[in-house]
């Protein structure tokens, strides 16, 4: 039988090479090279190792004949195309885990930087002065840290924190109670934590929903005297509005180590006071470079030679037989994760995912991966049905999952119910004709929708008249509807209008449609 064939792109440890070798895989180290090169070689390998030098582009994609799987030694994939690589059947793995203590470490480190000055007090002392009445700092020894995401690098940095003997408070949607007990931190909204937070480290990744959480308006309700650290994703923090409070004082100081532009080589917060800058180097340790190149080397001789699936972008974990089957089950199952992942109101607890009928035949695991996939999108991109298990059991969100042997009104039908601290919110569907996915429950009111595209969620009060002044409102807008889809409780009770529509909801739509009378709940919804 002919080994595995794989080719290293980028420079990394030697020993992932030899993890290659030792595990079944013939390995070529050929680095540096130019696109031309690098497509002109690609067609001979079946596997590819890369940091983030190589560009794995369309062009390389069509030459790699032969490729069935790319590994990214770090986290980020700006420089593959994922969505290409998934029409060509290559899967694209990466080692997110591998630099979280290094990433950690480095937050911890501009934290005390913050406090002490050392970045000016280093640069004014080499110059000749003595400015020791200067730098008045302060002591991190019985502060408040808030940390905004308390996944695997935030745990750590609260781990270190504590070791610092400082208070922690986390905000997070996934965090439990049992789980913040277990971390030793406080559980808080967002708010709170702005509140009561001497310092702010940031460990969320960015979405629709996590962009701009440090807005203008956060960071001047925010607690006089703050101090910020992001070594997690640039646009997080609203630059502008940081420069503008550290330059009044309300922001005490601020260490950036990721921007919303990159490289940002010039930057208007570079002259801010009390401003510290590091040039992305979360990752950047001997130790974090050496665990994410054997971590890659191991995923990918481990599914070149027995295909196993670790930390895949791309790929749900089922087999060739399963996966014909399970199809329309788990794209029902991930618009129904989708779903109440955006409507639900609160912190996210437990998670129950029910199956009765024909579903619960069907193994229940692709289905559960496949709500939590949904369920984390609205917070990461980079969310799979392969990693949402392992990243809902790293917040201690409780998921739970229920196989019924009765069938009720639908001859297949799946359930799910997030547990929040305003209550519990259930949705479920069913599977239409040969497959077509559709919801036929929200929040305990019967209707039936397809979810698709775009959509807009209305909770009002049942009266006459209502439907016409929503479609005047985006129709003035520009916005198509495509379908009405209505439910109530009762006549003149609480009613429930979901729309798919051609265009975008923006904002100002959705205010506008919040000021209708009868209206209680507005939200744009994406699917």
């Amino acid at each position: 039988m002919t080994k595995p064939k794989v080719l290293i792109s980028d420079k990394m440890d030697p020993n992932a090479a030899k993890i290659f070798e030792e595990r079944g895989c013939d390995v070529d180290v050929i680095t540096g090279e130019t696109p031309e090169q690098l497509i002109a070689r690609i067609g001979e390998y079946d596997g590819l190792a890369i940091r983030s030098s190589t560009k794995v582009t369309k062009e390389v994609l069509d030459a790699a004949t032969n490729l069935k799987v790319i590994g990214r030694a770090g986290i980020g994939v700006d420089n593959v195309d994922i969505p290409y690589a998934s029409s060509k059947g290559v899967v694209v793995m990466n080692t997110p885990f591998g630099n979280s203590i290094t990433t950690a470490e480095h937050a911890i480190a501009l934290m005390m930087a913050l406090a002490r000055q050392i970045p000016d007090a280093n640069v004014r002392t080499k110059a000749g002065e003595w400015p020791k009445n200067g730098f008045m700092g302060v002591e991190v020894t019985g502060k408040t840290l808030g940390l905004i995401g308390a996944g695997n690098i935030g745990s750590i940095v609260a781990s270190r924190a504590l070791g610092l003997k400082m208070k922690v408070v986390a905000y997070d949607p996934f965090l439990t109670e049992d789980r913040a007990v277990e971390l030793g931190v406080e559980k808080v909204d967002l708010d709170t934590l702005l509140q009561r937070a001497d310092f702010i480290s940031l460990h969320t990744p960015l979405t629709d929903q996590t962009r701009n959480i440090l807005s203008r308006e956060r960071l001047e309700n925010a607690k006089p005297g703050l101090r910020i650290v992001n070594c997690a994703r640039g646009g997080l923090v609203d630059e502008v509005a940081l420069k503008d409070l550290l330059e009044s004082g309300h922001i005490a100081g601020a260490a950036l180590d990721v921007f919303e532009v990159e490289p940002a080589k010039e930057h208007p917060l570079f002259d801010a006071p009390n401003f510290i800058c590091t040039p992305h180097l979360g990752a950047s340790t001997t130790e974090a470079q050496v665990n994410v190149a054997l971590q890659v080397a191991e995923q990918l001789a481990d599914y070149l030679v027995n295909g196993g699936v670790t930390n895949a972008l791309n790929m749900p974990s089922l087999s060739a037989e399963e996966a014909p089957k399970l199809k329309p089950y788990m794209g029902l199952a991930e618009k129904l994760g989708s779903l109440v992942g955006q409507l639900a109101h609160g912190n996210l607890t437990q998670i129950s995912i029910e199956r009765e009928g024909a579903a619960a035949e069907l193994a229940g695991k692709p289905i559960e991966a496949a709500v939590l996939s949904g369920l984390m999108k609205c917070y990461s991109d980079t969310v799979n049905m392969v990693n949402a298990p392992f990243l809902a059991k790293e917040r201690g969100l409780d998921v739970r999952s229920i196989r019924h042997e009765r069938e009720g009104a639908y001859n297949t039908l799946i359930r799910v119910t997030v547990g929040t601290n305003a209550g519990d919110r259930s949705v479920a569907g069913t599977l239409f004709g040969t497959g077509n996915p559709r919801l036929v429950e929200i929040f305990g009111i019967g209707i039936e929708a397809e979810l698709a595209g775009h959509m807009l969620y209305i909770v009002n009060e049942d009266a006459p008249g209502f439907i016409g002044r929503i479609g005047s409102l985006l129709g003035e807008a520009g916005i198509n509807i495509g379908n009405f889809n209505l439910g109530r409780r009762d006549a003149g009770g609480e009613a429930i209008l979901l729309l798919s529509v051609d265009q975008p909801i923006t904002d100002d739509v959705v205010k506008q449609a919040c000021a209708i009378e009868g209206v209680k709940v507005v939200k744009a919804l994406e699917f």
